[in-house]
Formats: C-alpha cells, sequence, structure tokens
C-alpha cells in the first residue's frame, strides 16, 4: 500500500469555507435578528481630554422603547488585558474623542440612537497631550494620574507613576558604550508615523444575554473567546464556568478583534435590563475612532559598524503611542523590544521601548504585533547606513543576517531549528525584483522605476503558557468531527487544521468536517487565535488528538482482527496489518466500537483528545530584557519596484515581492493568499492610511470617504510570492506560523524604493506625495 496517497500536507486544497462565502451564505454576527432583541447605543465623547462635570440623561429617557441608561458611576472600575488602567464607561474624566460615556438599550435600534443623541455632558476641558513627544516631556499634562496604582494583569508591565508612560521595556546586551565609541562609522535617524485604522470588512458586533441560572450567554466578533471569559471573572466576578462564549466565522480582523472592549459594555447593558439579550453594534465611524486602533510610533536607531559595513552596537529609542490606554499596546511595547535589531547580529545593544499615554484613541494589537514599525524603522536605517558606506543595500544585509550560533536581542541562542534562512530569502527576492538590472532606470518619459528591498523576522510572543485542544470524534461512515477554539477570521486556519488532520490520519480532506463556529462550552482551550501561533499551537494539537484517535483504532481492531496493535496500520478509512495490508477492517465497523456476531460489543466510539502547551519560554527580565519570549522566528525578505513621476511626486507600485521562510509550508496556495492580502495591508499602512488629528485631539477623518486606504487601481500590478521551506523540528510537519509575515517589510520596502527615487531620505508615513514634495523642498531650502 502506497505511503503518500492520501498526502494533504504540502498540497493546494480548496478553503473549506470557500462556497459558503463565495454564496453568501454564511451567517455574520450582526446578521442575527430575533423577536425581542434590545438593542444598545454607545453617548461617546465630543472631547478628547476633559472632566465629566455631569451626565444629563433626562431628555433620552422621553424617547419611547429606551429600557436602561448606564452611565460610568454605576460600573466605576478598571479593565485591561495586560494593565487595568481603563474604566468600560468614562468617569470623571474622558481621555480620547470617542470614548464611551453612557450606554442606551432601547427595543429598536434607532430609538437607542435617537436617545443616545439626546444624553448631554458637561465637560471641564482639559490640556490635550497630541504627541508621544509631548506625553514625554517633562511637565506634560497627565492623562493617568495614578498609572503606579493600576493592578498588574500580567508581570512584565512597567508604568511610571507622575509621567505618561504606561510601560518602559529595556533591551541591555553586551556592553553597548564602549562599543559605540570604537564604531568607526555612525548613523542616527527618526522615523514616525500616526495611529491607523485595522479597517476590516466587518465591524465589531457583540450580544450578551444573562440566563435565569446565571450563565453571561456572548456572541462576539472575537479572536479571544477564553480572554473575554478571563475579564467577565477578573472584573466582574462572574464564576468562569457561568461564561459561555460563542464565535462565528469572522470578516476580517488583523489584530483589531484580539481585545476585549465591547463585551464588558454588552454584559453591563444585558444586566441593567435584566438579564435580556442586548446586541450592541458599532457603525463604520465607531469602528473607527471608538474601537481600539493601531498604534503610532516615533522611532530613533543609532547603528554603528566597522569601515566594512559588520554591525557593532545598535541604540533603539521607541515611543509608542498607545493612546488614551495601554490595552495590547503594552505588550507591543515588549515585542518591539525584544525583536528591535531585525534579523541581524550585534553583539551590542541599548533599547529603551516606552508604551506612551496620549490623548488619542487606545490602540491594540495589528497585524505584525510592533513588526512592521520597528521594520520600517531598521530597513530605512540599513538602506542609509549602506548609503553611506557605498555598499550595496543587499549586501550589507547579508553581511550582517543573524545565523545558527548568534544571539537575539533578549540573547536566546539561535540554532538552525529556531531559525529560517534569511540569506536564502534575499536572493530569491533578488532574483525576482530583478536587482541586478539595475536599482534606479530613468525612462524616456522622465519617470524613476526604483525598486527597494527589506528583511525582516518575527518570533511568535505568545504567554509562556499558551496552549491549545483539539478534540475528534469518529461518525459511523469512518469520517471525522473536529473541534477546537481557533478562530476563522479568514486567514484559512481551520482548512490548515483539517488537512494536518487528514495526513496524519491518512484519510481524504472530505472525511474531516470541522467545526467552524467557536463555543467555549464544547470546545477545549486555547489561548487565543493572535501572534501566527495557531497552526503551531492548535497544529500540535491536532497531531496528538490524532495519534490518540490511531491508538484507539488500533486497539478496537486488534480485538476484532484478534492480533497485536502494534502489527497493525491506519489508512485509507482502514486499519490493515502492515506485512499484508489487504488484511484489515473499514474505520466505519469499529468507529462506534466493534459488534461481535453475537451481538456483543466492546471499546466504543472512538474519541482523540490531544494539547499542546508553549515549553521552554521565561519571562524577559526587567533591566536586561534577557529572557526566550518565543518559540522561533520566521525570517524573509521583501522587495518594492516603483515608478515615480518627480513632476507631482505620484507613483505607480509596479511589483510587491514576498520570500518567506515558513518552514514546511502546509497548504501553498492558501499561503500565497496570505501573502499578498499582507502585502497589500502593508503597502495601504505605508502609503495611505493615517488618522489626521487637530490641536484638540479630534480625529478629521473618521469615515471611510476620508480615511484614505489604498483602493482598487492602488495595488501592485503585479504580486510575487516565493517560500524557502527550512523546517522547524518542534513543528507541526516543520511548520513555524506565518499569517502576519506579508505585512512585516512592506513599509520599509516601499520607503526604501521612494526614498532612491526622489533622492531624499523618506522617514515617515504615510508616503503620500505631499509628504515626498514637502522632503524635496526642505532638501533644496
Amino acid at each position: 500500500m502506497q505511503e503518500n496517497i492520501w498526502m494533504s500536507v504540502g498540497k493546494p486544497e480548496h478553503r473549506i469555507d470557500a462556497l459558503e462565502k463565495a454564496s453568501g451564505n454564511i451567517k455574520y454576527l450582526a446578521d442575527y435578528s430575533a423577536p425581542g432583541l434590545a438593542h444598545a447605543k454607545l453617548v461617546t465623547s465630543t472631547h478628547a481630554h476633559a472632566k465629566i462635570n455631569a451626565v444629563d440623561v433626562t431628555e433620552a429617557w422621553k424617547v419611547s422603547g429606551v429600557r436602561a441608561i448606564v452611565t460610568g458611576d454605576m460600573f466605576p472600575f478598571h479593565i485591561g488585558p495586560i494593565l487595568a488602567d481603563r474604566p468600560p464607561l468614562a468617569y470623571e474624566k474622558v481621555r480620547y474623542y470617542g470614548e464611551p460615556i453612557a450606554i442606551v438599550v432601547a427595543d429598536h435600534e434607532y430609538q437607542a440612537k435617537k436617545a443616545a443623541g439626546l444624553v448631554k455632558v458637561d465637560y471641564e476641558p482639559l490640556p490635550i497631550v497630541n504627541s508621544v513627544k509631548e506625553a514625554f516631556q517633562s511637565g506634560a499634562p497627565l492623562i493617568h494620574e495614578n498609572s503606579g496604582q493600576y493592578m498588574k494583569i500580567i508581570s512584565n508591565v512597567y508604568p511610571v507613576q507622575g509621567t505618561n508612560i504606561g510601560s518602559h521595556i529595556k533591551i541591555r546586551k553586551g556592553d553597548f558604550i564602549t562599543a559605540w565609541e570604537n564604531c568607526e562609522v555612525k548613523i542616527k535617524e527618526t522615523y514616525s508615523f500616526n495611529l491607523s485604522d485595522h479597517a476590516a470588512l466587518e465591524p465589531r458586533c457583540t450580544r450578551v444575554e444573562i440566563s435565569p441560572n446565571g450563565k453571561v450567554i456572548v456572541h462576539s466578533t472575537t479572536q479571544s473567546p477564553y480572554t473575554i471569559k478571563k475579564v467577565l471573572n477578573q472584573f466582574f466576578n462572574i464564576e468562569v464556568g457561568n461564561v459561555v462564549v460563542h464565535v462565528p466565522m469572522l470578516g476580517g480582523a488583523f489584530g483589531g478583534k484580539g481585545t476585549v472592549q465591547l463585551e464588558p459594555l454588552a454584559y453591563l447593558a444585558s444586566k441593567a435590563v435584566g438579564g435580556k439579550m442586548v446586541k450592541l453594534e458599532y457603525d463604520r465611524e465607531e469602528d473607527l475612532i471608538t474601537a481600539p486602533c493601531h498604534i503610532g510610533l516615533e522611532a530613533t536607531i543609532s547603528l554603528g559598524a566597522d569601515k566594512d559595513g559588520r554591525l557593532i552596537a545598535g541604540q533603539y529609542n521607541f515611543l509608542i503611542d498607545s493612546g488614551a490606554y495601554t490595552d495590547q499596546a503594552a505588550g507591543i511595547t515588549r515585542a518591539m523590544a525584544l525583536d528591535c535589531t531585525g534579523p541581524y547580529n550585534i553583539p551590542n545593544v541599548w533599547c529603551d521601548s516606552y508604551c506612551m499615554y496620549t490623548n488619542h484613541p487606545f490602540a491594540t494589537s495589528f497585524r505584525g504585533y510592533a513588526h512592521p514599525e520597528l521594520t520600517f524603522a531598521v530597513e530605512r536605517t540599513m538602506d542609509q547606513l549602506a548609503k553611506n558606506l557605498n555598499i550595496d543595500p543587499i549586501e550589507l544585509r547579508k553581511r550582517n543576517i543573524i545565523k545558527p550560533g548568534d544571539t537575539s536581542p533578549t540573547q536566546t541562542v539561535i540554532t538552525a531549528s529556531n531559525i529560517g534562512d534569511a540569506e536564502k530569502c534575499m536572493e530569491r527576492a533578488k532574483e525576482l525584483i530583478q536587482w541586478d538590472q539595475g536599482q534606479r532606470l530613468e525612462t524616456n518619459n522622465g519617470k524613476v522605476v526604483t525598486k527597494g528591498i527589506s528583511t525582516f523576522w518575527k518570533t511568535s510572543t505568545t504567554a509562556t503558557n499558551a496552549q491549545s485542544g483539539a478534540i475528534l470524534t469518529f461518525e459511523s461512515d469512518g469520517s471525522v468531527n473536529l473541534n477546537c477554539a481557533a478562530i476563522e477570521l479568514g486567514q484559512g486556519t481551520k482548512t490548515i487544521l483539517a488537512q494536518m488532520a487528514a495526513e496524519r490520519l491518512k484519510m481524504e480532506l472530505n472525511k474531516v468536517h470541522v467545526t467552524m463556529e467557536v463555543n467555549t462550552q464544547n470546545d477545549p482551550h486555547q489561548w487565543r487565535t493572535v501572534a501566527s501561533s495557531t497552526t503551531f499551537l492548535a497544529g500540535r494539537a491536532v497531531i496528538a488528538a490524532c495519534d490518540d484517535a490511531i491508538s484507539q483504532l488500533k486497539k478496537t481492531a486488534s480485538i476484532a482482527m484478534e492480533c497485536s496493535a502494534e502489527d497493525l496500520e491506519v489508512g485509507g478509512g482502514r486499519v490493515y496489518l502492515k506485512p499484508n495490508p489487504e488484511y484489515g477492517i473499514k474505520i466505519e465497523d469499529i468507529a462506534l466500537g466493534y459488534k461481535y456476531p453475537n451481538g456483543h460489543a466492546v471499546e466504543g466510539q472512538v474519541v482523540g483528545h490531544g494539547r499542546y502547551v508553549q515549553r521552554h519560554l521565561t519571562p524577559m527580565d526587567k533591566e536586561t530584557g534577557f529572557g526566550k519570549p518565543g518559540p522561533w522566528w520566521s525570517v524573509g525578505a521583501q522587495a518594492v519596484e516603483v515608478e515615480w513621476d518627480s513632476k507631482d511626486c505620484t507613483y505607480k507600485i509596479l511589483k510587491a515581492v514576498t520570500v518567506l521562510d515558513g518552514g514546511r509550508i502546509i497548504n501553498p496556495a492558501t499561503a500565497t493568499q496570505q501573502m499578498r492580502g499582507g502585502m497589500y495591508l502593508g503597502l495601504s499602512f505605508a502609503s495611505h492610511e493615517a488618522f489626521i488629528f487637530d490641536e484638540k485631539g479630534i480625529v478629521q477623518n473618521p469615515q471611510l470617504r476620508t480615511y484614505q486606504i489604498m483602493r482598487f487601481g492602488d495595488q501592485p500590478v503585479e504580486y510575487l510570492v516565493d517560500f524557502v521551506e527550512t523546517p522547524a523540528i518542534d513543528g507541526p510537519f516543520g511548520a513555524r506560523g506565518i499569517g502576519e509575515y506579508g505585512v512585516i517589510g512592506m513599509a520599509g520596502a516601499l520607503a526604501n524604493a521612494l526614498s532612491s527615487a526622489a533622492e531624499v531620505d523618506l522617514n515617515h508615513l504615510p508616503l503620500i506625495p505631499e509628504l515626498i514634495w514637502r522632503t524635496r523642498e526642505e532638501k533644496l531650502k
């Protein structure tokens, strides 16, 4: 019997949710309606920083159908995933424009919306902190006067009392001060960009009800159902077992649905109306400015090298705009520090990463979790250093690329298993972008065609005990149901897990039925669906569940076939003898146990269970950053080719290239789609996206007609994707995570290409034509 007949891993299998989505049969959370469903709408702040003197709900109560109005003084406590610094509803003062102040619950959505518009808030304006520079200054207005007293949810967050620093993370590797003095070539540059939005197709939505027996039933557009359970337990004193979270398929997330914001609001709303089911759905403007967004950053990077371009010392200063609350930005601050060097071997590193409070919408995870941002700054610095040394940018990177035997900024030893081959990725990207045919070419029509390169890495920063579980139940026809709590948010996770199960069980993919909706009462624990960790964590759990099921199948078959279980193999819907494959039994005949001709039965249904928890990870030391924060790094290279018009500073993106070492690629088709989508997202963030604030901290572009993203026609003419496969020893079938990686290097590659085209240093995002024009004008002064 051939071993490879049922191979699924490595094949471009069709996504198992494709037909339902293409036909429009998928029901997303906001599609739900039912008689008696109550609706909630928020009253949000019209100031970015102000005391709340009074909230007048008199007129709102006069609207027909209003059942409850909840204000901040009804729950005057702070919550948060890392540092508990955010009240669900503002009380005493507001800290950003759009912050929730009250919830109106009514029979119909239009009634709740009308009543919310009638709530009057008496404000006393306070000084605005409108940038991280302002926030960092001595004597700046304090956004949180008592930040040092907030409860820490995890240990490695370090707010500084009496400042706007929500957390300060340090990296101290080697002897930076001495090494810096001995560097022959030095460069120091500053980079910045403003906060932006995730712009997922599906706005955030939740509904909550409290049953008569005390169970809190939550339906949510979330990447973190078990975090919802944890938050409701920690801050609302509800037993974990009494919180049941349901999650359908999501219409995109990009990290923005990894945090917990809407669910506590909907819980308070439901509680106010006696436990009735309440639906709270953001409209697009609320999703843009009231919901958590993508961080802003100001970064200063100093690199020191010898005359041949070998890096000796690096200093990194990151001021992260976390907005009014730390939320996941405190974790992003840590992630930015631990991979601060990019994929380069630098023996002496000094990094200070600050999570800064401002009067902007608060920030949370965004695809890449600090890495697109730090990579933009690092890769721009590398290009400028190459220019100073008159070395080809790719050659400079190759001289310094991190390899087995080197150490990361946190002093984790790099091995052949935990790092891919970044140099091979660079070489392939160089071929695809046709680097050697010229990096800057002037065309006959007065335009300039240039190319930019960027290398990147990212470790999957998870909790040291992050884990996943999986359950397999066999049907009487020999097919398998797969249950796990990984969220399908468009990335194809459920297809990948089905392929792994099919491969391990040696059965056809259509025999594996994956439960798409997550129900925390039925599905085993999953840390969260973030950090490019799901294929790794859930994949290992699925393989373990398959092995458990195989063991049960062999045991039952050995009884039926009167042989030893060690002599048996599973595959092709059968359990058969290894020496004589023609002798065996169908799985469908033993899936629910085996029945003898006389009616007696043994064993019963095959139910495989598996679990996996992260291993050998450690927290980072507070003073040095020493530790092992992630299991491996995926590395890669990206490149961009642009055609730039010097007359008006406009440009067209001709090519976008990604070459990633993701270990074994489980599904080349979906992996390629992930890279293409990531490239689009990274280029949109680099070329278009940013919130615009006035002097009062108010967002000036809170709608998709004014908030610019890459529209149809702006995308690259050609996407080119390839993979280098260096298997990870501990990865499922040798796979590493790949979900976020298409985004990471695009801003750096685009900025490098346009800097070459315009012959100026473009160190600030987004790279709109006006910015390029202004930068050129300043250079000419």
